[in-house]
């Protein structure tokens, strides 16, 4: 897993095992041909340059994915949505417009809403420790529930080992695990660093995060989510997944993994989404997460204080980047910053978010590219999105 102290972090769901993708479909597609049962991408219309439909191309073109779709909106809040590539690449089909996808650790940023309302009520103390809520059970090498905070839960600043990194996708694809498995997991490791020292992404913050909204408040963390965010703004497409459902409800794109280069691309569409519970379960649409994100900046969600908390960031290694509450921070080219999260998870990776002044941009691959030049791609279209 790339070291995320010196780039962006890349936010994951499940961790996709080596993060490879095979250099032979980008070939294939650029000829179009591909590998036997699967169909090439249609050969779209050369688009303007600058345009957020030639980003989209491009990432499908050049950089082999077999998909690229995003949803852009304007400050008056007009949104348009953009294609590229096909929806499914056993016979063709095309990428629906704004279609459903697995959203990875943007489902942290609903997490840490649901905390910050808590901590608005009164409920939870951003500067108590994990043991104020679970008390024992954060226990391990150099890992102790009384000296983490919530706050630093969040902020991925707890030293807390990454579960991920001892997860198996391909053995767990069809495997559910209650987040006290996944707990255990990491448990076993040695902590990385001690709490605060530094910013180090770990997922397993977020899985903590949850078990103390539901110690909290005696309910599900999914049913917190729904009733607190989903359909307080009217998040019609977005929905937290009912353990055992391993499906995409509405129309959505194919997702893919490669399981070694050269290797044709295998759909990865269905999955148990468990071992990513509060870190990364969610299902959205690009057009779902601008108005998430919209309406979390123009304070719809969060109270003023604990919206202040949220982007209160600390620094991303030397990309320019912050990591606040549940949120990112990134510069944009044109002046500026906007705020989202991104996410990855087996068969899809996502980037995008929201500028205080209204406008968004969410942009979903339908996979992960072993190339973290190819997610600076992504990133820049989300960039040429927001400064067009």
């Amino acid at each position: 897993m790339r070291d995320r102290t010196e780039h962006p972090p890349r936010p994951t769901g499940h961790r996709q095992a080596g993060r490879r993708r095979a250099v032979s479909l980008a070939a294939a597609v650029a000829v179009g041909l591909l590998t036997a049962g699967v169909v090439a991408p249609p050969a779209p219309a050369a688009p303007r340059p600058g345009t957020v439909q030639q980003r989209l191309t491009a990432l499908v073109r050049d950089d082999g994915l077999p998909a690229a779709l995003a949803s852009v909106t304007d400050r008056a809040g007009r949104t348009r949505t953009y294609t590229a590539g096909v929806g499914d690449l056993s016979t063709g089909a095309k990428v629906p417009g704004d279609g459903q996808v697995r959203i990875g650790s943007n489902t942290k940023t609903f997490t840490a809403v649901v905390v910050l309302q808590l901590v608005g009520e009164g409920r939870i103390a951003l500067d108590a420790t994990v043991d104020t809520y679970l008390p024992g059970l954060v226990r391990g090498e150099g890992i102790d529930g009384r000296l983490v905070t919530v706050r630093q839960l969040l902020q991925h600043t707890s030293g807390l080992p990454e579960y991920e990194s001892y997860v198996d996708d391909a053995i767990l694809q069809h495997r559910y695990l209650e987040p006290r498995d996944i707990l255990d997991i990491a448990l076993r490791q040695k902590a990385d660093f001690a709490p605060g020292a530094k910013f180090g992404y770990s997922s397993t913050n977020y899985l903590l995060a949850g078990l103390i909204v539901q110690k909290v408040t005696g309910r599900p963390l999914a049913e917190e989510v729904d009733r607190r965010v989903i359909r307080r703004i009217g998040l019609r497409h977005t929905y937290f997944p009912a353990p055992g459902d391993m499906t995409i409800r509405e129309p959505h794109p194919q997702g893919y993994r490669w399981d070694a280069a050269g290797a044709p691309p295998r759909d990865a569409t269905e999955l148990d989404p468990s071992p990513a519970w509060a870190a990364g379960q969610m299902i959205s649409t690009n057009a779902d997460l601008d108005r998430f994100f919209t309406a979390l900046l123009g304070g719809r969600l969060l109270p003023a204080a604990q919206l202040a908390q949220m982007r209160a960031t600390v620094p991303v290694g030397d990309s320019g980047a912050g990591y606040g509450l549940g949120i990112i921070s990134r510069p944009l080219s044109c002046g500026g910053v906007y705020w989202g999260h991104g996410g990855d998870i087996p068969g899809y990776e996502s980037r995008g978010g929201a500028t205080e002044d209204g406008r968004a941009a969410n942009i979903t691959v339908t996979g992960i590219p072993s190339d973290y030049a190819v997610t600076e791609r992504l990133e820049a279209a989300v960039d040429a999105a927001l400064c067009s």
